[in-house]
């Protein structure tokens, strides 16, 4: 086994060598609760889902943690305008929708997509809210070794010292004077405009539940300070791997290594970026009208159709989403699980006893080399090939070797967890329609044993209208729902 990652920091796929042997800690970014998801979010923990269900099948113990960002510039803006004109008479009445209900509210949103899509809970989601001394402490470093500073102008700011940490663009390869202004805050109580916000003291605009004591004056914690404080409670001052979305790397990323690293704390070992979601090639956007959210998707496919189609690209690359993505991966998605039913049930009560089993070496070379989807996937689809000419030949042994692949492939990449609760439903509905069927079925048996042509047809053909089609095999007559 040699697993390889391509690490954003040094631009070269690396051989993989976990900090502590047998353990691997993940940090990847997780949301912030400002709205509802979005595809690039649902498609970056697809992502990193798939990489700790990998690394726990190659035998590590994975800690991950994904944040929740719920203080922040944007939750406070959305907060301010939920004002509701039409309530503006009643004096008593408050229409605003506090800023931590907001993003509560949206947390929610977010859980519930990620469950639907079976990505599983991390080991830990910490709120950035629930974690302020740690970035008090954070911070109170930075200043004692010179690499950060309270601001000058009395608002009660702490800035990062871009300029007195050498090494400020390592990750993404810039040089400081090349790089746009801190947008974080108001650049008057800074030395560089480049230097970013790590405390921002409280304004009289924002509300005062949105802040919190601290050296420096109520306040609350600038963005990139959050994950920096998270990640170093929860999985030490270094750990294995860093994630998150392309577009993060800057200005997030950057700012929590050299936050972190000038602290002179290790952080993460690996960084690792995944591609965007573009519409026909081109880039998302509301006001071009070209967006599609994990909800509309859910709406049109099964989640685990869904599931399949934002996990089916090389993780660093774009995947393309196109108003027939979703037949396409809903055709795959009912190739496999044809061959699982057909499987199982030309194996009888002996597939009750046949668990997910090893990968095929195509599928673990193809995962070890940088998480390589779209070749494990034709790995998984040629075990399909090769299982379903088994069953053609009737040979049980081997449909029921890669009955056990293909059942440890879709459990690597979470397609056995999507719409969890929508399978056990669909499965109690099933076991009920069977036995009604089968009652048909074996009318028709009858009927057919009788030579009564004309009634076996008629139930064949009652069955087709109701969307039913009857497969006649040496084996017996089955039955499948046509789409």
């Amino acid at each position: 086994m040699s697993l390889r990652f391509y690490d954003t920091k040094t631009a070269s796929v690396r051989d993989f060598q976990p900090l502590t042997e047998g353990e691997v800690k993940l940090y990847y970014c997780g949301a912030t609760v400002q709205g509802m998801p979005h595809v690039g979010h649902v498609r970056s923990a697809i992502v990193f889902d798939v990489l700790s269900r990998w690394l726990e099948y190659r035998g590590f113990a994975v800690t991950t943690v994904r944040n929740v960002t719920d203080i922040e510039d944007k939750i406070l803006e959305k907060s301010a305008n939920s004002f509701d004109a039409d309530f503006q008479a009643d004096e008593h009445y408050k229409p605003r929708e506090e800023w931590f209900a907001l993003a509560y509210r949206f947390e929610q949103e977010f859980a519930r997509a990620y469950e639907a899509l079976g990505v599983r809970r991390p080991t830990y989601e910490p709120r950035a809210t629930g974690h302020i001394t740690e970035m008090h402490e954070l911070i109170t470093e930075l200043i004692n070794l010179g690499h950060a500073y309270p601001a000058v102008d009395g608002s009660g700011d702490v800035y990062f010292d871009v300029r007195s940490y050498e090494q400020y663009g390592a990750l993404t390869r810039q040089k400081i004077d090349d790089m746009q202004d801190a947008a974080d805050s108001d650049p008057r109580g800074k030395k560089d405009p480049r230097d970013f916000a790590l405390w921002k003291g409280h304004k009289d605009s924002d509300p005062l539940t949105a802040s919190w004591p601290s050296p420096w004056g109520r306040g609350r914690p600038g963005w990139h300070l959050e994950c920096s404080a998270m990640a170093g409670k929860y999985l030490g001052s270094e750990f294995d791997i860093h994630g998150g979305g392309l577009d993060l790397r800057f200005p997030h990323h950057e700012n929590e290594m050299a936050q972190s690293n000038a602290a002179g704390h290790g952080f993460a070992n690996f960084w690792m970026h995944n591609g965007m979601v573009t519409y026909e090639g081109e880039k998302m956007s509301k006001s071009v009208g070209n967006t599609i959210s994990p909800e509309e998707m859910l709406a049109l496919a099964d989640a685990r159709v869904v599931r399949y189609f934002l996990g089916q690209a090389q993780y660093r690359s774009m995947l393309d989403y196109r108003p027939d993505s979703l037949t396409e991966a809903g055709a795959a998605v009912e190739r496999i699980d044809t061959f699982i039913s057909n499987a199982r049930y030309r194996l009888g009560s002996a597939a009750e006893a046949i668990a997910a089993t090893q990968v095929p070496e195509a599928f673990a070379s193809a995962m070890d080399d940088d998480l390589n989807v779209p070749m494990a996937l034709a790995a998984l689809h040629e075990t399909v090939r090769h299982g379903n000419a088994s069953l053609d030949k009737h040979e049980d042994a081997a449909v029921a070797a890669a009955l056990g692949q293909v059942l440890a492939m879709t459990q690597v990449l979470g397609l056995d967890d999507a719409g969890d609760q929508q399978n056990s439903d669909a499965s109690a509905e099933h076991e009920v329609l069977d036995q009604l069927i089968q009652a048909q079925l074996a009318e028709r048996a009858q009927a057919r044993s009788a030579k009564d042509w004309s009634r076996s047809d008629a139930i064949r053909d009652a069955l087709a209208a109701a969307g039913i089609t009857v497969l006649d095999s040496a084996d017996g007559a089955r039955w499948t729902l046509n789409n």
